[in-house]
């Protein structure tokens, strides 16, 4: 099993930024067998997937909602993906997570039933 765990919420005004981040461990985990990828649940919607680094943490995906905001990178000597968020919107209000999956169809990143391992949620919340 691999663990998660992300951290790195807040509240921040319209415009602003924040960087997530999500540490990878596990017995015998290795970094690059994996896609990490960023999910957000806003209240009363359905969690999304917006964002995946896969095929060896090397191709980023975004979801159309962040796509020129948000950046995905890694450091992999931490086991740790980040996701810059900037420019924030109101609308990106929600709580974020982090998950993994052993191996991934970049096409369905952002189903949540494609990931196999989940950290806890930060919660980021962007005021007007």
């Amino acid at each position: 099993d691999v663990q998660l765990q992300a951290f790195g919420g807040g509240s921040v005004e319209a415009g602003g930024s924040l960087r997530l981040s999500c540490a990878a461990s596990g017995h015998g985990f290795n970094f690059d067998d994996y896609a990490i990828g960023w999910l957000r649940q806003a209240p009363g919607k359905e969690r999304e997937g917006i964002s995946c680094l896969a095929n060896r943490i090397t191709n980023a995906y975004y979801a159309h909602s962040v796509k020129g905001r948000f950046t995905i990178s890694s450091d992999n000597a931490k086991n740790t993906v980040y996701l810059h968020m900037n420019n924030l919107k109101p609308e990106d209000t929600a709580v974020y997570s982090c998950a993994s999956a052993p191996s991934l169809d970049p096409n369905y990143f952002r189903r949540d039933d494609v990931y196999s391992d989940w950290g806890q949620g930060t919660q980021v919340t962007v005021s007007s």
